[in-house]
């Protein structure tokens, strides 16, 4: 292991110094305050300052100095921003504390955060696409609701990722080269590449390529399980050191094509690849950055959009088009030996509801191979799910100069999730496995469409040539739909009894609710029996058994199950700039997502929920420009939020839950006190609690009374994920040396504590099927731990070359990301910590051409 790392850093250390002969400029600017930012926030180019908008933005430079390759990075920049992440590619985002947790499973909630890559959305349900962060000309984040002009995704915010474009007539390139090595961890490493070439008088091509490998940090060590019944297992085969790499390749391409002096063609296509070993989580129960794993895991991620830019001129308005088709395939393996080790002390000593007993997994579960031994329990999980999205805008812009302008459009968007997990136990019987999928406990098998129709606009009035009234809308309709398999199978032969063998009671899901050629379900709830001379239907998505997620239709056979529904959501902005240097705002928005379907029958399809934004904000320069104070405060009412969380089995389940209030401020600050210096801060406060109690089942009066309900987490419970506090600052000295220009630089990230779930009290499977055993998920989890990070970097730049070492989480902080447990409806028996890359020590090399 040793000699290969050291080849590995030979060959990236050699390839930087190859490539660094050919380049001619250094990256010797420093974005200050002076430097006017340019945003399309509002569907037009305007001045960051003149934006009557919460926004931050992150230039070119800015994401240079900061040495920013991916969206953790970045966050930490953004202090309205939040999130959980289990590993690469697989990151839930919040926004101004809007977060009820739980969100990010495939056939739950959509994302409350958008995410545009140009003009084109690239948000998904199967997690944020962690871009790759190379010539990109600015991030920007806009927080609030942008339902007006970003749709369904965008109910808390809308972040954007804008690529340099082609530059016509003008030949150039960049080439980037880094080492790593981390503390505790091995040695990674970067190759980054663009080039600018002029095709003819009015066309340019531009392209970027890059490598990436993180090194891993995370060590899985001697290990073994012994389960009730004397089975007893280790994973010596698996035991590795840095077990979490990541390999990230790919390129993008533009061309840009002026048609004539109006009209612009512009063409691009993304593609990038993530390739990740091990788990990313720690458990702290084995020791720092270990875990005990027992099955091979592994993540593949690999994405392709395709777009097309249109913009023109007709008339003196402005037209553009912009559509985009998007093509997600995952591939991957976790373990999931800590579900199987959770249920077996949940199931020590289990009565029944006819009085049958059993003892541990095995033996309750009846995890048997085809002659009728019992085998080992654990289970690992293969996924491959495929995401396809195609999303199309028309909208035309006024003259930006005219006193009263508008910008207006129509919005298309359609979202294919073909959802496939299989929960593997390896040698188990046919007879007890998924039908037609010996070894299958579990599996979905399902497709998912999400649709989007919108209509949007505002307008803007210049009252006075300082008061200016701004009024938006988006009247949306959303049709989503749902159809395929989930669940057990156990062969109907074997029979439906509360007894062995009868692995999971599968008699309320899995193939025991497929329908037949009769319209019915294969097991009759009301009688308790079944059928063996009833035939099934053929499965509706392929590589299912058959079908129990639909909706039967007589003479139409199986449709999809749908939730639709239309709406409006609006906005109402006045702004005021009584001087060029200052701009206030008053602004009233609404946001909102899409209702959607729970796959479990008799749990009721859940409903949209809706953000109402009041928010007064201040933009500010002063000192000639050299100093830039910009904040905002704001109150959100966040109503009948969505509410995902793994229930019974863990088994994801959403519903609507009760009011949330907002309250927050966010500053952001920017000073250059001397030549060569620049300082900057930024910070946000967020306090979000519900309003009424959360209840373990929906109840309208919010009083969780009747039956088996009760009060899961009470009024005025602290919204998860989001810390209060969140601050961020830079300091930055750059001063001549010989020919070249030194810098020196620190940045310090601070994120308070938030918890890890919202709920205080579930209730989970016990050894007595008649007693409700209680337990309080916050506190099994525990709070995220708040955290303190530093990136420190010092180098030089000359006309041709550039050099710089730097040093990130350089007090080798464990920084929580997310806390977690694999068996989310009992209590955790191990949670996971998911915490930052520990110290990095690196070095950078590159220039321009």
């Amino acid at each position: 292991m040793t000699s290969r790392r050291a080849v590995t850093a030979a060959l990236l250390t050699t390839t930087m110094f190859i490539a660094t002969p050919a380049l001619a400029q250094g990256r010797a600017e420093v974005e200050s305050p002076g430097d006017e930012i340019i945003v399309t926030a509002q569907k037009r180019e305007e001045s960051l300052q003149d934006v009557p908008i919460s926004i931050q933005a992150l230039g070119t430079k800015k994401l240079d100095q900061l040495n920013i390759t991916n969206f953790s990075q970045f966050s930490q920049q953004l202090t309205s921003v939040a999130f959980q992440t289990s590993q690469p590619g697989q990151t839930n985002v919040y926004m101004r504390g809007v977060s009820s947790g739980g969100d990010g499973n495939h056939s739950g909630p959509l994302p409350s955060v958008g995410f545009y890559l140009d003009e084109q959305p690239i948000t998904t349900i199967g997690g944020t696409l962690d871009v790759h962060i190379f010539d990109i000309a600015r991030i920007e984040s806009l927080s609030g609701p942008q339902g007006t002009l970003y749709g369904a995704s965008s109910q808390a915010g809308t972040i954007r990722i804008i690529t340099n474009k082609p530059e016509l007539g003008e030949t150039s390139g960049r080439v980037d080269g880094e080492i790593n090595t981390v503390a505790k961890g091995g040695i990674g490493g970067r190759l980054e590449g663009i080039i600018n070439l002029p095709i003819g008088d009015s066309a340019a091509l531009r392209v970027v390529g890059f490598y990436q490998r993180d090194a891993g940090y995370i060590d899985n060590v001697p290990g073994i399980r012994r389960f009730i019944g004397g089975i007893s297992v280790n994973n010596a085969a698996f035991v590795k050191k840095d077990y979490n790499e990541v390999d990230t390749f790919g390129g993008r391409a533009a061309l840009k094509i002026d048609l004539d002096d109006n009209w612009t063609v512009t063409p691009t296509v993304l593609y990038q690849e993530t390739r990740a070993k091990g788990s990313f989580g720690t458990d702290p129960r084995v020791g720092d950055l270990q875990v005990q794993h027992f099955f091979p895991e592994y993540r593949k991620d690999r994405f392709i959009q395709g777009a097309l830019t249109i913009e023109g001129k007709l008339g003196n308005w402005d037209l553009t088009y912009a559509g985009a088709y998007l093509d997600r395939k995952i591939r991957g393996s976790s373990d999931y030996t800590d579900y199987a080790e959770a249920y077996d002390q949940l199931y020590s000593a289990y009565v029944s509801e006819s009085g049958f007993s059993c003892s541990g997994i095995a033996g309750c579960f009846a995890f048997q191979d085809a002659g009728g031994n019992t085998i080992d329990p654990r289970q690992n999980v293969l996924g491959n799910p495929k995401y396809t999205k195609l999303s199309q805008e028309f909208r035309v812009a006024s003259p930006q100069e005219e006193r009263f302008r508008v910008v207006a459009g129509l919005f298309y968007q359609r979202q294919q999730n073909d959802i496939e997990e299989i929960y593997n136990v390896p040698g188990l019987a046919p007879a007890l496995s998924v039908n037609g999928s010996p070894g299958t406990l579990w599996l979905t098998k399902q497709k998912r469409v999400d649709k989007d129709y919108a209509m949007f606009g505002e307008a803007s009035f210049d009252i006075t040539p300082t008061l200016t009234l701004t009024a938006g809308g988006r009247a949306f309709i959303y049709d989503n739909q749902l159809i395929g398999f989930f669940g057990f199978g156990r062969n109907p032969g074997n029979g439906y009894s509360d007894s062995p063998p009868n692995a999971a009671f599968s008699n309320r899901t899995g193939v025991a609710q497929c329908f037949t050629t009769s319209g019915e379900r294969l097991y009759d709830r009301d009688t308790d029996t079944y059928s063996s001379s009833l035939t099934l239907l053929p499965a509706a998505v392929a590589g299912g058994p058959c079908t129990n997620l639909a909706t039967f239709v007589p003479g139409k056979g199986l449709l999809p199950v749908k939730a639709s529904g239309q709406g409006f959501t609006h906005k109402l902005n006045l702004t005021w700039k009584p001087t060029r240097d200052v701009l206030t705002y008053a602004t009233w928005s609404r946001g909102f997502r899409p209702g959607g379907i729970n796959r479990r029958a008799g749990i009721p399809a859940y409903q949209p929920d809706y953000l109402t934004n009041y928010e007064l904000g201040l933009k500010t320069t002063w000192l000639d420009g050299r100093l830039r104070i910009n904040g905002a405060v704001y109150q959100q009412d966040w109503k009948t939020f969505q509410f995902a969380f793994l229930g019974q089995n863990s088994f994801t389940q959403i519903q609507n839950g009760p009011n949330a209030r907002i309250r927050g401020v966010e500053v952001d600050a920017n000073l250059v006190p001397v030549q060569g210096l620049t300082l900057t801060a930024s910070g946000s406060y967020t306090d979000a609690k519900t309003r009424q109690n959360l209840c373990a089942a929906d109840d309208p009066t919010y009083k969780c009374v009747g039956g088996d309900n009760f009060i899961s987490a009470p009024a005025g419970t602290r919204l998860p994920i989001t810390p209060q506090v969140k601050l961020s600052g830079s300091a930055r000295y750059a001063f001549p040396v010989g020919a070249g220009t030194a810098h020196v630089q620190a940045v310090v990230s601070h994120s308070g504590s938030a918890s890890s779930d919202l709920r205080t009290a579930i209730s989970q499977p016990g050894g007595d099927r008649n007693v409700v055993v209680k337990f309080n998920p916050a506190a099994g989890l525990g709070d995220l731990r708040a955290y303190t990070t530093a990136y420190f970097a010092t180098g030089i730049d000359w006309s041709r070359f550039t050099a710089e070492l730097f040093v990130r989480n350089a007090f080798d902080e464990r920084a929580e990301k997310t806390r977690g447990a694999q068996c989310g409806s009992c209590a955790p028996y191990r949670n996971y910590l998911f915490v930052d890359t520990p110290r990095t020590f690196g070095l950078r090399l590159g220039a321009k051409f």
